[in-house]
């Protein structure tokens, strides 16, 4: 069955296991996509949704290097929302609601068009090892498949736990088995792991809720969409979601069921994703709060079933039951099925690569939720990079790595290879010092040349992006060359009680000003006129006005980035040897020995190195 030897075999069709097989089979490598059940290819496993905060960056980013979940996500969006826009462009996250089902059959039907990329149904028990080289894997039926390069993408599958309430069960999550052998296998090898928790909320019936007494959660009146290809296209109609609330009564009959709770009697002892937390775990910190928001989603297009986004719980289904009873609009609900925990195993990413190779076994690659992230946009991210790179290194082509002012990507890789993680990671804006770079309407300015240099990303994607840039840079300069009389710019500027001008003046002066934005400058007659003649589109009207309005600080943060990377040129010999260095603080000493850092720069960012230690090396190197 499998006489040919693969250049790259992806263990896991999640949102990791996809983006990596797409992407190493898109630049030309024999892959093979192993999973134990071919009808769940990148199956929603919790919410149906993509993006948010930091989070739709990232999908932006995905897009931009030629990966799938942008288009997969506008193709089975069920409503579009651009959140924080109320603040600066850099915090502004596209998030899509997800026809779960849709998402599901879109992915597959785009990797089954997709040229040099295998299937196959089973599940994969072990890795095969020679000397410190991977050379293929084994599956539960005793097959050897072999290959030039592997990457895990697991997902809470490596010897899944699931716990509701007292009861416990194998799985990897609601209705699917666990996977084993391969955590043995890995540490045989050396390899160090842990455990982690997530969880789930309940799923009801949509007919037995009272929406009547919940607060609706419309889409954006003009939604936009993920994909910077010309592929799709924004809704045209939308789902609403819908907001209800616990109360103190929800709260004091969750509390009754905390002595049978997985989280508190000890069955648990795993570390969950602090950012979402489960219910109990909310009212047990946070017990000065009264009430607590939930979020109801609908699952889909055609389907009744919705998500109780908030209400994520491992209690004891009657507990769950009885308490979401009590809550603004489920006074008749009914369960499609309780909620979860499940504790898996993980492998702290400090193990890592920047490239996601792992440094105990050559050509063997680790992304997504085996890594300690949680996030179906954090699992895809890492699984495009690892697919990029595990065909890189199969064809001994240099490797493809985002540094932290080039991307959220290099960010969240780095964070992980650096700092590591004792909890489900999860990104935020807050993680990224060059955010204001970072914005999700620039990411194919920012990485869709780098992914064509290497081969994934098409020709068309980068005239499309050339195109852009040449038109908002264009429309920049007539905002810096173009004036403005006073008679025409003090009405507008009177119209949003900003101060008035004395004499005609630059354009750019006038837009500039933050009560002014481009529905203001369209009312001059000479910027309507450049827009209707140049047929300028919303995403340049939008990156315009942005580049305007931002440039100083978009100046400087590049100015602190081109210092900061100047270390980054500075390479740290493989396997240095830090003892030499006798000046370095204890602490460093063995922080760099375990991490062993690949530039100085990254050696700046490990937790317990300091100034003084990056000084040391410095001048041990001559600088």
């Amino acid at each position: 069955m499998f006489e040919k030897v693969y250049d790259v075999i992806v263990v896991g069709a999640g949102h990791a296991g996809s983006e990596a097989a797409a992407a190493a089979a898109n630049l030309g490598s024999k892959t093979l996509l192993i999973t134990m059940n071919l009808q769940n290819i990148a199956q929603m496993s919790c919410n149906p949704a993509m993006g948010g905060i930091a989070k739709g960056q990232i999908i932006r980013e995905i897009d931009a290097l030629g990966g799938y979940s942008g288009i997969v996500s506008d193709k089975s969006a069920i409503q579009f929302k651009m959140l924080n826009k109320s603040k600066g462009p850099a915090m502004w996250s596209p998030r899509v609601q997800s026809d779960r089902m849709r998402f599901s059959e879109s992915w597959r039907t785009m990797l089954e068009q997709t040229p040099n990329l295998d299937f196959y149904q089973e599940m994969v028990s072990g890795i095969l090892v020679e000397g410190e080289t991977i050379v293929g894997v084994k599956t539960s039926l005793g097959l050897t498949i072999k290959s030039k390069s592997v990457i895990l993408t697991n997902g809470t599958f490596l010897n899944g736990l699931i716990h509701i309430g007292e009861k416990q069960f194998g799985g990897g999550r609601a209705g699917e088995r666990a996977a084993t052998g391969i955590t043995k296998d890995l540490i045989d090898l050396g390899f160090e792991s842990g455990r982690m928790k997530t969880g789930t909320p309940p799923r009801v019936d949509g007919r037995s809720l009272d929406f009547s007494k919940m607060t609706v959660q419309p889409g954006d009146e003009i939604p936009e969409k993920f994909s910077y290809s010309d592929e799709t296209s924004p809704l045209s109609q939308q789902r609403d979601c819908y907001m209800s609330h616990t109360s103190t009564l929800v709260h004091d009959i969750l509390r009754e069921g905390f002595d049978r709770s997985p989280m508190f009697n000890g069955a648990i002892d795993s570390v969950g994703p602090r950012y979402c937390p489960s219910i109990e775990d909310k009212i047990n910190r946070f017990a000065d709060k009264n009430r607590h928001q939930l979020f109801v989603e609908p699952e889909g297009w055609n389907t009744v079933e919705y998500y109780v986004n908030g209400f994520s719980t491992s209690l004891p289904e009657d507990i769950q039951f009885k308490a979401l009873q009590q809550c603004d609009g489920f006074k008749n609900v009914k369960f499609f099925r309780p909620g979860y925990a499940i504790e898996y195993d993980y492998f702290p990413p400090t193990q890592l690569k920047h490239t996601l190779e792992t440094k105990l076994v050559s050509g063997l690659f680790f992304a997504g939720q085996i890594n300690g992230t949680t996030g179906y946009e954090e699992a895809a991210s890492q699984g495009i990079m690892a697919g990029i790179n595990a065909h890189l290194k199969v064809h001994e082509k240099a490797p493809f790595t985002l540094q932290r002012n080039e991307a959220y990507i290099g960010v969240l890789i780095d964070d992980l290879i650096t700092k590591g993680t004792e909890e489900p990671y999860r990104m935020f804006t807050s993680r990224a010092e060059y955010r204001t770079l970072l914005r999700q309407d620039n990411a194919d300015f920012r990485l869709t040349p780098k992914s064509y240099e290497i081969g994934l990303a098409s020709e068309k994607r980068l005239q499309r992006m050339e195109e852009k840039r040449e038109q908002s840079e264009a429309f920049v300069q007539f905002f810096k060359d173009t004036s403005v009389s006073d008679e025409v710019a003090n009405p507008i500027l009177k119209e949003n009680n900003s101060a008035p001008v004395k004499q005609s003046d630059k354009m750019v002066k006038m837009f500039s000003r933050p009560e002014i934005d481009m529905n203001d400058m369209r009312k001059i007659e000479e910027v309507e006129h450049y827009i209707e003649t140049h047929n300028l589109d919303s995403e340049v009207l939008q990156q315009t006005e942005i580049q305007i309005k931002y440039a100083g600080y978009i100046e400087k943060e590049k100015n602190n980035a081109d210092k900061l990377n100047r270390l980054e040129g500075i390479k740290i010999p493989e396997n240095f040897d830090y003892t030499k260095l006798k000046s370095l603080s204890y602490e460093a000493m063995e922080k760099l020995k375990h991490i062993q850092p690949a530039t100085v720069s990254q050696a700046s960012r490990i937790s317990g190195v300091s100034p003084n230690d990056i000084s040391v090396m410095l001048v041990y190197m001559g600088r």
